[in-house]
């Protein structure tokens, strides 16, 4: 089955879902996210101490962007946290991201910050793609994250942002991979100009180079990539830098592919534990 039909018919069930349940009080550290994914009472092994947390990329969301990678780290024996940021009121419950990430970091450190109390651990380990590769940057430099943060697992980064022409063309090619962001007007998605290669967002971001100093980077790009372009923008100084396709020359996954693809997950889960790397099977 294509990824993207897979992706539609998680996003029309969520919706669904949303839509026939009543309102319930929830407590602030509490997101739908996929099985495993937010047990706030997991205690971090001596085997895996440190709490992941996961981060969305523009037009996902904690159940839908993580369907796949999140119970498989849960599986390996992780504490796996995932949020669905930058939620503008319009915006369908099912897609997240499209506030300006200058509005969507505080969010992610506030969570980061429950991950911690729950856990006792001293730092996180961030897995993010697309979009979650950007906006925690902004966490990191701005707002005090490089002190609570490890590792950071960036899949299809864009450290030096998008060609792409237009907001339109990035949601246009957003739409035909998940179609509830066709449902997204333009005028809503604060976060897409500042994607845009040369954007003030990226140079304020970058002014002092991109890698935040005494955080571990691994990214993971694909040839293959048709929202990030050129693919190499995920190329990040002092980072394991890593193209799937140098990995496993036939796997053509793309953009949002690569977020359930099994090659992709076991590069995730080496970066994650260096010291216990497993080959990659392709």
């Amino acid at each position: 089955m294509r990824i993207r039909g897979v992706l539609a018919g998680l996003a029309a069930l969520l919706a669904v879902t949303a839509a026939a349940s009543p309102a319930t009080a929830e407590p602030a550290n509490v997101e739908p996210a996929p099985p495993g994914v937010n047990d706030w009472s997991c205690q971090p092994s001596e085997e895996h101490p440190t709490p992941v947390v996961l981060v969305h990329g523009l037009g996902g969301s904690a159940p839908t962007n993580w369907a796949y990678m999140g119970p498989k780290l849960v599986s390996e024996g992780y504490c796996v946290y995932a949020l669905t940021y930058g939620r503008p009121p319009l915006v369908p419950p099912v897609t997240g991201g499209f506030a300006p990430m200058e509005e969507s970091a505080p969010e992610l450190a506030a969570f980061v910050d429950d991950v911690l109390a729950a856990t006792g651990a001293p730092k996180v380990d961030l897995v993010g793609h697309s979009e979650g590769t950007v906006m925690p940057q902004y966490y990191l430099k701005f707002l005090g994250g490089a002190d609570e943060v490890r590792r950071y697992v960036a899949i299809t980064p864009l450290y030096d942002g998008t060609t792409l022409q237009s907001t339109s063309e990035l949601l246009d090619r957003l739409a035909e991979e998940i179609p509830v962001v066709g449902e997204v007007p333009d005028e809503l998605c604060g976060s897409c100009r500042q994607l845009f290669k040369d954007s003030d967002f990226m140079k304020k971001l970058n002014a002092d180079g991109a890698a935040v100093p005494g955080i571990e980077y691994t990214t993971i790009m694909t040839k293959y990539d048709q929202l990030v372009t050129p693919y190499t923008s995920g190329h990040l100084d002092g980072a394991t830098n890593i193209v799937l396709q140098d990995v496993c020359p036939a796997d053509f996954s793309e953009h949002v592919a690569v977020a359930f693809n099994p090659n992709v997950a076991r590069l995730v889960l080496n970066a994650l534990d260096p010291a216990n790397v497993r080959p990659v099977s392709c």
